[in-house]
């Protein structure tokens, strides 16, 4: 069993009866959300028409004793800024709330669980990148 860190695209897709990401999330000894997905998910629900149901479901999920909250702190700082430097040498950039999903899995040793290939340049971490739904 292991720690993951689901993103936005993952926890969606997990939404969506993924069985990829289903299985992780069901085997996983620690679910791992971030802040900055949490924001993500957060906009989409207010930009949605189901707003109170996708904040009910995700609430959920919240509530579960194998589901944390990361902080976001000097430490989730440096390693974004490690992270964004390695991905600029390289030419490989990806958008900045990934950069700090990035950091946060790289300071709690999470794996990011995901649906977009970008996390695949990201050498400071691990990621399962699923196909999407």
């Amino acid at each position: 069993m292991r720690r993951i860190l689901l993103d936005t695209s993952a926890y969606s897709a997990f939404l969506r009866g993924h069985p990829g990401i289903r299985k992780e999330v069901q085997q996983a000894a620690e679910i791992v959300m971030s802040p900055v997905v949490l924001g993500e998910l957060a906009a989409g629900f207010r930009l949605g028409q189901r707003h109170r149901e996708n904040a009910s479901t995700l609430a959920e999920l919240l509530a579960s004793p194998r589901v944390g909250i990361a902080p976001i702190d000097r430490f989730t700082a440096d390693r974004y800024a490690e992270i964004f430097a390695a991905l600029r040498r390289s030419r490989r950039p990806i958008p900045t709330n990934d950069i700090w999903i990035a950091a946060t899995a790289m300071q709690l040793a999470c794996y990011v669980i995901t649906t977009d290939r970008h996390f695949e340049h990201v050498a400071q971490v691990s990621a399962e990148v699923y196909d999407p739904p």
